[in-house]
Formats: C-alpha cells, sequence, structure tokens
C-alpha cells in the first residue's frame, strides 16, 4: 500500500528523532563541586583511657571540598584539612598534652590532611569513601563508611542546594607513629573518628 505524502513526511521525520537520540545516548553526568560548610562541620574522635571509658573530643577548624555527581554517585575528588591545634577534650591540660609533641605535635604538623582516592557507591545512600590520611608527616590509606542522609534546598538562609553527610572510621593511631601510652595500657591504639557534614553545591 503506498503511503499519502503527510504521512511519509511524518514517518521520516519520527525516524530522524530516533536516530539522533540513539546518537546523542543518556544524560551526561554533571559533576559539581561542592564546599563544606565550616558552621556546619562536626568532627569527632574518641579513644578508650586506661581501659575505663573513653575520652570524647573534638577539633573545632576544618575545610574542605569535593566534586561530585549525585545522578552517578561518582566522586572525581576530595580534600579536607583539619587544623591540628584545634583539638578540644573540655580540660585545659590534657588540650595542650594532647598538641604536644606526645600526640598531634601541631607545631611541627599544623594540619591534618584527607585526600579521596576513591568513592563505591552502596545500597540506601550509604557507601565506601577510599582515602590517603596524613598525620604527624605520614600517609596512610583510610577508608570510611559514608551515609548521605539528605539532598536538597536549604529551607532558609543560604538557600543553596546541599547535601548531609555522616561519616566514620576507626584507625590505629600508631600507624602514623603515635604511640604514647599504647604498651601501658593508658591511651588506646584505636581512634574513633565521626565527621557530620553540610556542604553547599557551587
Amino acid at each position: 500500500m503506498k503511503l499519502s505524502r503527510p504521512v511519509q513526511s511524518a514517518r521520516a521525520a519520527l525516524v530522524g528523532l530516533v536516530v539522533a537520540a540513539a546518537m546523542v545516548g543518556p544524560a551526561r553526568a554533571e559533576p559539581r563541586t561542592y564546599q563544606i560548610d565550616p558552621d556546619h562541620f562536626s568532627i569527632a574522635f574518641s579513644v578508650r583511657h586506661l581501659g575505663f571509658a573513653d575520652t570524647i573530643g573534638l577539633f573545632l577548624k576544618g575545610s574542605g571540598s569535593f566534586v561530585y555527581d549525585e545522578q552517578t554517585r561518582a566522586l572525581s575528588s576530595a580534600r579536607v584539612v583539619v587544623k591540628a591545634d584545634s583539638v578540644f577534650t573540655n580540660h585545659g591540660a590534657r588540650d595542650k598534652h594532647v598538641r604536644d609533641s606526645d600526640f598531634l605535635d601541631a607545631k611541627a604538623h599544623p594540619e591534618i590532611v584527607f585526600e579521596a582516592t576513591g568513592f563505591e557507591p552502596g545500597a540506601d545512600g550509604s557507601g565506601t569513601l577510599s582515602g590517603r590520611l596524613t598525620l604527624l608527616g605520614q600517609t596512610h590509606p583510610v577508608a570510611l563508611d559514608v551515609r548521605l542522609n539528605k539532598s536538597g534546598a536549604y529551607p532558609f538562609g543560604h538557600r543553596k542546594h546541599t547535601l548531609g553527610i555522616s561519616a566514620s572510621t576507626t584507625i590505629k593511631r600508631s600507624q602514623w607513629g603515635m604511640d604514647y601510652g599504647v604498651d601501658r595500657g593508658m591511651v588506646g591504639d584505636e581512634v574513633k573518628l565521626n565527621f557530620e557534614i553540610e556542604a553547599l553545591r557551587d
């Protein structure tokens, strides 16, 4: 059966659209840069003291950014810098000791730096973030459990698109040469680290 000219034209246009769509392919990823909001960046740690209980502390100054695609969940890069002398455990003498050469040696090594090397997405917003942690001038690999809590426009204030993230890991401080009190059981070797982050999209 011979098709009328209008029908032929319509079919040709449809074929053209299909071919064009095939050439374009799926939507391209759109990685975006996110800056960690310093006003909503909590860096906490805990370490066992004499086997009795954990001492809990904070680092009060930290900054960082990362490049992330929310659609594909691909992380291109990430870097976080923590000021070593901003450590706080709610005890002045202890804070001074933690800053000195037995622990953080903050004068010689003022920055603690994490740089990401990879990200493996999991289910329900979870994932594993791999990277390198530089502490006391030594760099060793670490892996963090990460969870995306919320993504969306901030409801007030800056109104920017924001990611809410929780991350945690446990390290052995002796791996970085911080072994004060480990042999005598005074201060635990394992340090639990927890990060609560609000990151703003550029």
